[in-house]
């Protein structure tokens, strides 16, 4: 496991990577207000056993990376994508596979049809494909929670926690239990390690801008794998079920009752899906 700073002019990224760097490179990125210690130590280095090359990283406003005032984000998801083959180049990679899991799996999909020479193939987990209409929309439950969070000093790491622990339990897996205790641990250092943690809240505030000519999933062409939670409250399983119609040879690991999660005990099935596709 090693450290590295990967910056630029605009940007300074804090990442980490996993196994034998002469192993195929798999770059995972996080989600919306969530650092890479989202993406679980425990899976990371299952992945590197099983003889890949694990990168994770904080997105810009997240962990240790660069972060702006709360609401004042001087980036878009363009600029997200383009973190990506950042990243890639530090490492010394020029084409990598890609692993999206919610907004990451949003960037990611921006990252692939923007350079599409540089991606070998894209796993998308728990996300949206862009470009199709007719998506189920999120669970009523879910959405009445997360009126609840315009509400919250994000400020203050104690609302920023309480908030944060109710929402990890409500996306949580219907099929295993639900660990609140170590959650909210987990969260709490997730806050204490961020420079910032308010300005995570950027990320709702992210405006496309000019990728409308990077919008529609159809156009990507190298192999595409979904894993995706039956009981998902953000994104229903149809997202998943309306990604794999609409691209030929594009494949899909249904976990049963996992939520908008990592459960620690999917991850063997999570583990040898990834392996598989990026063989």
């Amino acid at each position: 496991m090693t450290l590295k700073i990967v910056s630029s002019e605009h940007v300074e990224l804090h990442t980490q990577a996993f196994g034998d760097p002469t192993h195929p490179p798999v770059l995972l990125v996080m989600g919306m207000m969530a650092s890479m210690l989202w993406w679980p130590q425990g899976l990371c280095e299952a992945l590197a056993r099983s003889g890949r090359y694990v990168i994770r990283y904080d997105q810009r406003d997240t962990g240790l990376s660069t972060n702006c005032p709360p609401g004042e984000p001087n980036y878009g998801m363009l600029d997200l994508a383009e973190d990506v083959f950042l990243i890639a180049d530090a490492y010394g990679f020029d084409a990598v596979h890609l692993v999206g899991m919610s907004m990451g799996g949003m960037v990611v999909q921006r990252a692939a049809l923007a350079h599409p020479e540089r991606v070998l193939s894209l796993c998308l987990v728990g996300t949206s494909p862009l470009g199709l209409d007719g998506l189920p929309p999120m669970d009523a439950a879910y959405a009445e929670h997360c009126e609840t969070g315009e509400s919250v000093n994000w400020s203050d790491p104690a609302a920023a926690l309480d908030y944060v622990s109710r929402d990890v339990a409500a996306v949580a897996s219907t099929r295993h239990p639900h660990d609140a205790a170590a959650a909210r641990e987990f969260v709490r250092g997730d806050i204490a390690r961020a420079r910032n943690f308010a300005s995570a809240t950027n990320h709702f505030a992210l405006v496309d801008g000019d990728d409308t000519q990077f919008r529609h999933v159809r156009e990507l062409k190298m192999p595409v794998l979904a894993i995706h939670g039956s009981s998902d409250p953000i994104f229903p399983i149809g997202h998943a079920e309306a990604l794999v119609a609409a691209l030929n040879g594009a494949k899909l690991l249904r976990v049963e009752g996992g939520g908008h999660d990592l459960h620690p005990a999917d991850w063997p099935a999570i583990t040898e899906a990834i392996v598989a596709h990026t063989a």
